[in-house]
């Protein structure tokens, strides 16, 4: 694709995850990434069943995987472009196919729409106080136990889900796709499947716990260290729209050191200090209590208009991370 075309299709696919997000009953790249990871998972415990080999078999997977997953969506543009030019069609309807068809594979790598409907979907049911469905819905997106959560922590657990997945499901796969945009033959969408399938194989073979323990600690570290930079990039995006960048910083490390994973309480932190609420405290997992660390201050209390807020914060930093890569190539 050439490069000129580059931001178009980084800005459609923006707005098509925006609009439309993922359509129902479509296949989705995500299903066929799970489904790979189903049958080389199933074929690796088969067959092998020392620890150290189920290791070495985790790194293998996620190799396959990831490079399989950029790889296929890289020869799946450079086809629709050799189909398209054998067409002998006008220049404009070869470039305008080429760009869209590579803006659809894009836009399957953000889960903002996604996101944003599952958050306002679960406070509408608290509008009809049907805590019973309310819950139901709440337990698709969350890992917590829900069936006696109250209303406070439903709207605790629903920006937890919201921030923490502004990174991993938004501004990271974002970021590797501008990081694409100065990889001439290679571009952003294969970067972007190449993250997001790795998003992907931490969220289903990452566990601490077994069966997966040895297979999956590779992909789960991997996805740790692909996110790093991303997420402390939405903290100090976050810190500047906010207005206060020093003392989401402070706050940050003051608080999200304690949390579990090295990036998601970073995340979940900065939207807590930028609006002036905390995350963070006990939960409930298949019955056992668990202490999360606590993020932020309590200035106030947790409502939908936070929550709204928080998803603007969003659209924001996405809006600012495209002003400033459109400004760097016009530099």
């Amino acid at each position: 694709m050439a490069s000129d075309h580059s931001l178009m299709i980084l800005g459609l696919a923006l707005f098509l995850d925006y609009w439309i997000g993922d359509p129902q009953n479509w296949l989705h790249p995500v299903q066929i990434i799970g489904w790979n990871i189903q049958q080389l998972t199933r074929f690796f415990f088969q067959h092998l069943k020392n620890p150290l080999l189920l290791k070495l078999s985790g790194v293998l997977l996620a190799f396959l995987i990831i490079f399989g997953s950029a790889g296929f969506s890289w020869m799946m543009i450079q086809g629709v472009q050799y189909l398209l030019a054998k067409l002998s069609l006008p220049t404009l309807l070869e470039t305008s196919g080429n760009i869209s068809f590579a803006s659809v594979l894009l836009a399957s790598c953000f889960a903002g729409k996604s996101l944003r409907q599952a958050a306002e979907a679960i406070l509408q049911g608290l509008t009809q106080d049907n805590l019973v469905q309310v819950r139901q819905q709440l337990s698709r997106y969350v890992g917590r136990d829900t069936d006696n959560l109250s209303v406070s922590e439903i709207l605790r657990a629903i920006l937890e889900t919201v921030t923490e997945n502004a990174t991993d499901g938004v501004l990271a796969p974002l970021f590797y796709a501008m990081v694409g945009l100065a990889l001439p033959g290679i571009g952003s969408v294969p970067l972007a499947f190449a993250y997001k399938a790795a998003s992907t194989l931490d969220s289903m073979v990452g566990y601490r716990e077994a069966p997966y323990t040895d297979i999956g600690w590779f992909s789960a570290r991997l996805e740790d260290v692909l996110t790093w930079v991303p997420c402390r990039l939405v903290v100090l995006t976050i810190g500047l729209l906010s207005g206060k960048p020093g003392k989401v910083w402070r706050v940050c490390q003051r608080d999200a050191i304690y949390d579990p994973s090295p990036n998601a309480g970073w995340s979940e932190c900065a939207y807590a200090v930028a609006l002036g609420i905390q995350l963070g405290g006990m939960n409930t997992y298949q019955g056992v209590v668990k202490s999360k660390p606590l993020l932020g201050n309590p200035a106030r209390s947790i409502t939908p208009e936070v929550i709204a807020q928080a998803l603007q914060l969003t659209r924001y930093s996405i809006f600012l991370w495209v002003a400033m890569v459109t400004l760097s190539r016009w530099l």
